[in-house]
């Protein structure tokens, strides 16, 4: 079956900046995590996909040579070293150049030479949230809470595995090690791999009674609350991180949560960058003649004169009443929009004076 192309499977276009390439793969592992209910197979895609494309050297590869350039084709005969001088031996092959870097790891766990190692997962998994906030808290910051149902340390055995009242004991399969060695013989002679422990999952350890609670899991779900501070100024669509408050795993250290901010339209104010935009309307005679009007900021209403002979669709600045700089320097300013009412409606006396006004 042919590989899709790699910048479909990540759901961008071939101009896609880096960070847009990360934002799409996040969006999508989490979509496709099998622990999540997800397509293992679409999952395994994604991860091949993006650890090409993030690569300049092989995104500059893929785009010239296609899935050939980064090492996805194997010859027919199905020998992957077949045409590069007909055997291994006195070769010197260059594999991250040739794009062949995947197809031994996945042969021999990673191992060019001698002994390697194979880790298990080093940290829980990061996890995605969103919250939505009204105009006037994205422009002055505020506190919420989060409640997360998520993968936690057990609170019987705090994350040990072990039963209260037990110890941790030395592992009889790697005995203490945390690995477990074995050789593959391939044509590069033998090869020594040193894989990780499924036993202890390579702490070295196992409970002397697995903990009663979480089954000597060392984690449990459960629910969490979790204070969040957003800062002034924040923008709809920006992504707060918060380190160690994603997953727990045994033996590793939790993963991140990332919050997705969301702000809901104002019916009085739009924003462009540090800048808050609204409209006053005057009647014509007002405009003509020179007024004072009490106009709404996020700051409460201030006053602000509308000077003599001031045209539909003039700009007046309200300074430091608009968004604060969210690294904490300074305020951006209000932009308000003059509209001039035209009447529709006019009585004869108005419509006489404005015939008189005409004509002089």
């Amino acid at each position: 079956m042919a590989k899709r192309d790699y910048y479909e499977v990540l759901g961008v276009g071939k101009n896609a900046s880096a960070d847009e390439l990360k934002k799409s793969f996040r969006r999508k592992a989490i979509e496709h995590h099998p622990d999540r209910g997800g397509d293992e197979e679409k999952f395994k895609e994604l991860n091949e996909a993006y650890e090409v494309l993030k690569d300049d050297s092989k995104r500059q590869r893929y785009d010239q040579f296609g899935h050939a350039g980064v090492g996805s084709s194997a010859a027919s005969d199905g020998n992957p070293f077949s045409g590069f001088g007909g055997g291994a031996q006195g070769a010197n092959f260059d594999f991250g150049d040739l794009g062949l870097g995947d197809i031994f790891e996945s042969f021999f766990g990673g191992g060019r030479s001698g002994q390697q190692q194979s880790r298990g997962p080093s940290r829980g998994n990061d996890l995605e949230t969103a919250v939505e906030i009204n105009f006037e808290k994205a422009i002055f910051g505020t506190e919420t809470e989060l409640n997360l149902n998520i993968e936690d340390n057990c609170e019987h055995c705090k994350g040990s595995r072990c039963e209260p009242g037990y110890e941790l004991k030395k592992c009889d399969t790697c005995n203490g090690s945390g690995q477990v060695v074995t050789s593959t013989r391939t044509i590069f002679g033998n090869i020594q791999q040193a894989m990780l422990c499924s036993k202890c999952d390579g702490s070295g350890k196992i409970p002397e009674k697995i903990c009663s609670v979480c089954k000597g899991k060392g984690t449990m779900r459960r629910s969490q609350a979790i204070k969040l501070k957003i800062p002034a100024g924040i923008d709809d669509g920006a992504t707060i991180r918060l380190r160690g408050h994603g997953e727990a795993i045994y033996n590793g250290e939790k993963g991140d949560l990332y919050v997705n901010i969301r702000v809901k339209p104002d019916k009085k104010f739009t924003r462009e960058g540090d800048l808050i935009l609204s409209k006053e309307h005057v009647s014509m005679a007002d405009a003509a003649l020179s007024v004072v009007i009490e106009v709404e900021t996020v700051d409460g209403p201030v006053s602000m004169k509308i000077p003599a002979g001031t045209q539909s669709g003039t700009d007046f600045r309200l300074s430091a009443h608009g968004v604060p700089n969210i690294n904490g320097h300074g305020r951006g300013s209000h932009i308000v929009t003059i509209i001039v009412d035209t009447p529709t409606k006019l009585s004869r006396r108005q419509k006489s004076i404005l015939e008189d006004f005409r004509k002089n």
